[in-house]
């Protein structure tokens, strides 16, 4: 079996380099402690919006070929995915759960690329006096079948991390505009008193 892993990573701002999507085909070794969640610079109503808009991430997300809700109730979905990262292709179903505006989390059932692939976002309230903040928390727990995918996730992180961070971050910048003007010492100050 290749090897199994669950690391808390961060998403927000753009100097974070250790962030994912929810995306199967981003994992590497842990690289140190996990970062604490950071603020971003969207509402919780906003970033809940694009993170669980499935459907659309074929408009949006590098390599994501396919992205179908197949089955919706309340608070759950199932969609089917299909994902292309050269020389890897994975078609696989994700069981979503929300709990609107706080928590995103997806589970694969049946992919051949995974032994176990578990994605939870988390969004909380950001910056006292900007509503329009939000802290997120991005988890990822996987285990690939093969220890060749494992090397080649290893290989291609940084690159798969900073292409579908800036995705999400451009499709809320599309949906809801411009990011909350924040002065940088108040990010900088907030992200280190929480």
């Amino acid at each position: 079996m290749a090897s199994a892993g669950a690391r808390r990573l961060p998403a927000g701002t753009r100097a974070a380099a250790q962030r994912c999507c929810s995306l199967p085909l981003c994992r590497a070794p842990p690289r140190g402690p996990p970062r604490p969640p950071r603020p971003v610079r969207y509402s919780m109503q906003e970033m809940f919006e694009v993170v669980s808009n499935v459907q659309e991430y074929r408009e949006f997300v590098p390599w994501c070929k396919k992205s179908l809700v197949v089955s919706s109730r309340k608070g759950h979905l199932k969609a089917q995915l299909e994902v292309g990262f050269p020389p890897v292709m994975e078609r696989y179903t994700s069981a979503v759960s929300v709990v609107k505006p706080h928590m995103v989390k997806a589970v694969c059932t049946d992919g051949k690329l995974f032994n176990h692939l578990e994605t939870i976002w988390r969004f909380s309230p950001g910056i006292p006096a900007y509503p329009r903040t939000c802290t997120v928390d991005f988890s990822i727990s996987f285990e690939f079948r093969s220890l060749l995918h494992s090397q080649l996730a290893t290989i291609f992180f940084d690159e798969v991390v900073k292409k579908n961070v800036a995705a999400f971050e451009r499709r809320a910048a599309t949906k809801f505009g411009p990011e909350t003007a924040i002065p940088r010492e108040l990010m900088f100050h907030e992200v280190h008193q929480t």
